[in-house]
């Protein structure tokens, strides 16, 4: 084999294993924004509404609970409640009114408020 066509070989196949499918290793998106939200606000009223009691919750105190699944890594996670697409309007439609998007599901309405669900659910994309 020539020395030029081995070079050449070489400059073809060394790029080859980085563009297989299924190789390369990406990083996860970044979370949805909740332009508006007030995480700080956020992780206060999780706690005021009691949401620990049933959720595992990083940050916020006593949030212990095993009813519900843990919010860690929430804002990396794809779907809200296994239906919706994980972003701030299906989340925080969700936050308040959980029952109209999954009837029957174990999540309490709470009464919680459009705005107070918008932090909410940035204090939630602040978990990635």
């Amino acid at each position: 084999m020539s020395r030029n066509l081995h070079r050449w070989l070489l400059l073809v196949a060394l790029p080859l294993p980085l563009t297989l499918p299924g190789c390369a290793r990406t990083s996860a998106p970044p979370p949805p924004e909740v332009r508006d939200g007030r995480p700080d606000r956020g992780a206060t009223l999780i706690a005021q509404y009691g949401c620990g009691s049933c959720h595992t919750i990083p940050g916020v105190n006593r949030a212990n609970g095993l009813v519900g699944p843990p919010l860690t890594r929430f804002g990396s996670r794809s779907y809200i409640a296994g239906k919706l697409v994980n972003n701030a309007d299906n989340l925080q439609h969700w936050i308040t009114d959980p029952q109209a998007v999954v009837p029957g599901n174990a999540m309490p309405d709470l009464g919680v408020s459009p705005v107070d669900a918008q932090d909410i659910a940035a204090y939630l994309y602040t978990l990635d």
